[in-house]
């Protein structure tokens, strides 16, 4: 599936010329796309990857899935966008600590504070990561709102071509994935070792 340039670090594991395409739509503050994404992590990821049974046959791609009856999932997506820029090789690291850490997100704990203090709070589990402080103020620079009211931040245009791909497509709710462009409904985030082996089995046809 196709991934502007601005967006390759979420190209997760994978080349971009391997024939198959899983997609992987994943809400940061979704409990199901928590489970899917250790899935992915542990079981996917290292079939995909250097030496794995599925090298150069499979990329996976994060697909930021907005949910907004989650007040806070603008902000947290925001914050991986901006990751995406600051440090590529960080995105999926931040965005497995941020699935981890997600309660800390939900509605009732984010009720009380601003959008300023929310992004502050993402900085700090940037800042988490090992990474330096100045690209953890690169990090801030990027979800500073703009200088027109109504503007958005550095990353909003990212963030507004993830919505506009999940909705072609026709995806809704998280966590959805494509198959090879196709919403492979049968997938689930209980899914194990043993139901992602017989789906790839099935799958990978080169």
């Amino acid at each position: 599936m196709a991934l502007q340039p601005s967006l390759r670090p979420l190209l997760i594991a994978g080349g971009p010329d391997a024939p198959h395409t899983l997609d992987i739509f994943l809400d940061y503050v979704c409990p199901f796309s928590q489970k899917l994404s250790v899935a992915i992590d542990t079981i996917v990821k290292p079939l995909v990857e250097r030496k794995g049974k599925y090298e150069g046959k499979i990329k996976i791609i994060f697909r930021n899935q907005v949910q907004p009856w989650h007040g806070s999932s603008t902000f947290t997506h925001e914050a991986g966008l901006a990751v995406a820029r600051v440090t590529p090789e960080k995105f999926w690291p931040f965005s497995l600590q941020l699935l981890q850490r997600q309660e800390e997100y939900y509605d009732i704990p984010t009720s009380a504070l601003t959008p300023v203090q929310i992004r502050d709070k993402l900085a700090s589990l940037y800042a988490e990561t090992g990474v330096s402080n100045d690209k953890v103020e690169a990090f801030r620079e990027l979800l500073k709102l703009k200088s027109t009211p109504n503007g958005g931040v550095s990353v909003t245009d990212d963030l507004k071509y993830t919505i506009k791909f999940s909705r072609q497509n026709g995806v809704h709710v998280s966590p959805s994935v494509l198959w090879d462009g196709i919403l492979a409904n049968e997938i689930s985030s209980s899914w194990g070792e043993v139901e992602w082996t017989q789906f790839l089995a099935q799958k990978v046809a080169v």
